[in-house]
């Protein structure tokens, strides 16, 4: 981060300085326990916990601002609404790092994928900051931004939207020279009542282009295909550019094959073509690929070193589609980070491609903010397990329950199909089934918190 003076920040989110404060701000954090010397501690207040509580802390640990929503002892800005002011924060020093140097915005969004295709940028794209984990909503994407420093080429922000409104938000915090729509799914739908609200929403990304700016869009999601005839795209200089397997696109693949679901393709663009094979593992992530391929090609990188460099990235945010092969040999395939219908067949196809050497085993847990289409969805879900063949399939939690029945009433019967209704039975049921060879896909949303059962398989420290 660039550093700035207590004063600039004050003036930037228009809160008042408690005090003349002769330091500088390089660094922002939202946890107390994050804070060092030179750090700006923003104060949260949340459902469990009151950030201000814990503003000693932040102080202590070298601190030299606070931004409070209530006064605190210390040095600090007052402000009526941390998280707005936070984004007011982002976008002025945004506008400060683009006036000083050469720096480039993208933004991904999507029901599915934004999160791998985030991680690949920031392994393609040279002098890259990207968000940690996910970090794609008010407080996330600010704290993103303000990561940037003069250095920073590529600013990559993964944009979340659960309601109408939020794409709007953020892209007016971090305008986009790049805007890259992956898919409409059906992830939040709750939020938004209708898959076509939701690809409006989706579609709202683009509204946030600069003058000039490149709209990459996925051509094998025909809702967004169908953003090309979105107005904003006709105006100020801006293009479009597609990419998808196979059919007419600007970035193509074609000849898609898998190693062990491991994805293989040929990717040809504007007359030349190049080998890709992934590290990662599912076929889904051919698309979440290519979306990272054309962020390179249209930021400047040619078609033979773009492809080098998504072909060597490797997964980094923790919980999503991680292959281990454990010392007795059980390969743990961990997704356990969020699902919704897409998701969870893509990673059901991917479990059968991996499962080769033994039996595979689905952990299915609940698909969350699915409003009214919850039942359905898991039922689908129950009926995709039997006729995908799966070996063995453990449901657990109630939430997830109707995918269970829907096993059964489909022909996985005796110990094929089982329920459990917490995580502790659920590793009570593994233990003892287990054998070499084996492969066990864990997949929920995160609010299941399946994604401690994968912990405890894997061995891994709480």
């Amino acid at each position: 981060m660039r550093a700035l003076t207590a004063q600039w920040v004050a003036n930037a989110v228009g809160g008042e300085l408690a005090a003349e404060v002769e330091t500088l701000v390089t660094s922002v954090v939202k946890d107390s326990r994050d804070a060092s010397d030179g750090a700006l501690y923003a104060a949260f207040v949340g459902e469990r916990v009151d950030g201000h509580d814990y503003a000693p802390q932040a102080f202590e640990a070298g601190a030299a601002l606070a931004l409070v929503s209530q006064p605190v002892v210390g040095p600090h800005i007052l402000v009526e609404d941390v998280t707005a002011a936070l984004g007011r924060l982002a976008r002025a020093y945004l506008a400060l790092l683009r006036t000083e140097g050469d720096i480039a915005v993208v933004g991904i969004t999507g029901s599915n994928g934004k999160t791998t295709t985030k991680d690949l940028l920031a392994q393609v794209l040279p002098a890259a900051i990207a968000p940690e984990g996910s970090f794609n909503n008010e407080i996330g994407l600010p704290l993103t931004v303000l990561r940037a420093g003069p250095e920073t080429r590529h600013l990559v922000l993964e944009m979340g939207a659960s309601a109408p409104g939020d794409l709007a938000y953020l892209t007016g915090i971090a305008p986009l020279d790049v805007a890259v729509v992956l898919t409409v799914g059906t992830a939040h739908l709750g939020g938004y009542g209708s898959p076509d609200a939701l690809a409006e929403e989706k579609a709202s990304l683009l509204d946030g282009l600069v003058p000039g700016g490149t709209a990459l869009l996925n051509a094998d999601d025909p809702r967004v295909s169908a953003m090309a005839t979105r107005e904003v795209l006709a105006q100020e200089g801006r293009r479009t550019v597609t990419f998808g397997v196979g059919g007419q696109r600007d970035v193509t693949a074609t000849a898609v094959r898998n190693d062990r679901g491991r994805p293989r393709f040929t990717v040809a663009h504007a007359g030349h073509e190049a080998e890709v094979a992934l590290r990662l593992v599912g076929e889904h992530h051919v698309t979440n690929a290519l979306a990272a391929l054309t962020v390179a090609l249209v930021t400047g990188q040619d078609l033979a070193t773009a492809a080098s460099a998504v072909g060597t990235a490797v997964p980094l945010s923790a919980h999503r589609m991680a292959l281990t092969e454990r010392a007795d040999g059980v390969w743990i395939l961990d997704d356990s980070y969020n699902a919704s219908p897409e998701s969870m067949r893509a990673a059901l196809r991917a479990l059968k491609d991996v499962a080769t050497t033994g039996r595979s085993f689905a952990v299915i847990g609940e698909m969350r903010e699915m409003g009214d289409a919850s039942i359905a969805a898991h039922t689908e879900i129950g009926l995709d397990v039997v006729r995908l063949r799966i070996d063995h399939t453990l449901v657990v939690g109630a939430g997830a329950r109707v995918a269970y029945i829907a096993a059964v009433n489909e022909g996985s019967w005796g110990d094929e199909a089982a329920y459990v209704a917490t995580i502790d039975e659920a590793r009570e049921h593994l233990d003892g089934r287990l054998r070499p060879g084996d492969t066990v896909l864990i997949k929920a949303s995160h609010g299941s918190g399946l994604w401690k059962l994968a912990d405890e398989l894997l061995g891994v420290d709480a």
